[in-house]
């Protein structure tokens, strides 16, 4: 018997929308990445980018636990010296809380070009609104 390696003709992909509110920022982001890993199908290759497309809206109102909003430091660097600029997560969430679900979900992802490619069926919204209702994306609730 050989072994079944799957082709582009055999990627069948879906739209679904997560709400996260409520939700532990880090279990959602654990269930967000396997999904769009395509781990949860059984034509699964490690090689291949065959996983869903994942609408998540209300991510403002995403949850943390213990002191994680005023521990938590974002850094970057601007390339310049003395340019490490740090951001805690409680502020983070109040700017850019799109960046917050993006980034934990970035780093569950293969860190290749694969990984970047995957990311790109991943939309962050804040808010129940969102464009891709022409999609037809269909609820999906993780049980945790």
């Amino acid at each position: 018997m050989k072994t079944f390696s799957p082709t582009p003709a055999d990627i069948n992909r879906e739209w679904y929308v997560v709400d996260a509110e409520n939700k532990i920022l880090g279990r959602l982001a654990a269930q967000i990445a396997h999904r769009l890993r395509g781990k949860h199908k059984p034509e699964f290759a490690p090689h291949m980018d065959n996983g869903d497309f994942i609408v998540v809206i209300n991510c403002e109102k995403v949850l943390v636990t213990g002191k994680k909003l005023d521990d938590k430091v974002y850094r970057r660097h601007t390339g310049y010296p003395g340019g490490l600029k740090e951001t805690r997560l409680g502020k983070m969430l109040a700017a850019k809380p799109e960046f917050v679900l993006m980034h934990a979900v970035r780093g569950m992802l293969p860190k290749n070009r694969l990984g970047r490619a995957i990311l790109t069926k991943l939309k962050v919204y804040r808010g129940v609104e969102h464009p891709h209702i022409a999609q037809k994306p269909k609820a999906l609730v993780f049980p945790y």
